[in-house]
């Protein structure tokens, strides 16, 4: 929490227009390609991260599919999750997120730019409509990260919560590929006490094509995506 209070403060000379400028790209997508826009969410990123002392490695880049839309599944830790993935993910990406968080400043203009989704988890309808929304989404080509624990305890210290089965079904209904991606650290950046340099971990795994998973209930899917994570979290740090 005390880093991201310093890397606001340690920005406030561009926030003005940075902002501005991500809120007037995310308005006009006519004028502006996918591609530009996520090159712009990822300059902002970069800058939070110099500013921050924030390192992020990634690992397992070579398992992402090479093409087609796929949805990308992490352990949930902090606020600095999605930027993180952002970060190492070269191809433009989007998200799904809790529409109680999305609308503060600048992480609306995240949203936004990124053309992600906000989901009203106390609203079962609008739920299921953007599950089909993305799973559509994604049977056209689109790329997506849904964190399907759904929320996160603060300083968490790498735990894995339980995953929500109902968080694969636009997978399915896409028949698209399954990524696990493990978070390592990531709580540190922003959901902690910690201060000083910090280093996470993006580790993209083996994805689950739909001929795996075909048969398998999205209960039975969503124990195994946790599993892998858990055993590549705990291999990692030898626990």
């Amino acid at each position: 929490m005390l880093r991201f209070i310093y890397v606001i403060f340690m920005n406030l000379f561009r926030a003005p227009y940075m902002i501005t400028r991500m809120r007037y790209e995310a308005d006009h997508v006519e004028k502006f390609t996918e591609q530009e826009r996520y090159k712009l969410v990822r300059h902002v990123i970069y800058l939070m991260k110099k500013s921050g002392r924030i390192t992020t490695e990634c690992f397992g880049e070579n398992h992402l599919p090479k093409s087609g839309g796929y949805v990308m599944y992490p352990n949930h830790q902090g606020k600095y999750d999605a930027l993180g993935i952002i970060s190492t993910h070269q191809e433009p990406c989007s998200l799904v997120m809790d529409e109680k968080k999305s609308h503060t400043i600048l992480v609306s203009e995240f949203v936004d730019l990124c053309q992600g989704k906000r989901m009203k988890k106390d609203d079962v309808r609008q739920a299921l409509r953007i599950i089909n929304d993305v799973a559509t989404d994604v049977a056209q080509g689109k790329k997506y990260i849904l964190f399907p624990e759904g929320g996160y305890e603060f300083n968490n210290k790498n735990k894995v919560c339980d995953f929500k089965a109902g968080s694969f079904k636009c997978a399915v209904k896409a028949k698209a590929p399954i990524v696990p991606v493990a978070l390592i650290n990531s709580y540190k950046v922003f959901n902690s006490f910690h201060l000083g340099k910090i280093t996470t971990q993006v580790r993209y795994l083996k994805p689950l094509y739909y001929e795996e998973y075909k048969d398998m209930k999205t209960q039975q899917i969503a124990a195994l995506v946790k599993q892998r994570i858990e055993e590549e979290i705990s291999c990692v740090l030898g626990t």
